[in-house]
C-alpha cells in the first residue's frame, strides 16, 4: 500500500465518523464495503449513530453534524480516486453549509454519500 495524501484523507474520515459516533466506526464501514449490507446500512438514520453521551445535539449543530458526517463517508470512498483532498475537506468545512435542510433526525446514511 503506498502512503500518500488520500490516505490521510481516508484516516480523517475515520477520525471524524469517530468522533461522531463517540466508538471506532469499524463496523459501519464494513457495512458500507459488502455489498450484502450496503442497502441496510444506506437505510440507517443518522441519529441512530451518534455518540448517545451528548444528551441532545443542539439545533444549531444539526447542520454542522451532517456536513461533518458527509466528509467523512466521501473521505471513505473506496476509490481514493473519489476522494477529496484535504484542501477541498477544509474548504468545505469553512464553508460549513449542509445541503440537507431535513431535521437530523430524518437524515439517513445513504443521503450522506
Amino acid at each position: 500500500m503506498e502512503v500518500n495524501e488520500k490516505c490521510d484523507v481516508y484516516s480523517f474520515g475515520v477520525l471524524a465518523l469517530e468522533i461522531i459516533m463517540g466508538k471506532h466506526p469499524g463496523d459501519l464501514i464494513s457495512l458500507f464495503l459488502s455489498s450484502s449490507t450496503r442497502p441496510m446500512a444506506n437505510d440507517m438514520l443518522l441519529i441512530d449513530v451518534l455518540d448517545e453521551r451528548p444528551q441532545q445535539v443542539m439545533k444549531p449543530m444539526d447542520e454542522e453534524v451532517m456536513l461533518i458526517t458527509r466528509l467523512a463517508f466521501a473521505c471513505l470512498s473506496q476509490n481514493p480516486r473519489s476522494r477529496p483532498t484535504m484542501d477541498q475537506v477544509s474548504k468545505m468545512l469553512a464553508a460549513g453549509k449542509s445541503p440537507f435542510k431535513n431535521q437530523l433526525s430524518m437524515i439517513r446514511l445513504g443521503q450522506l454519500q
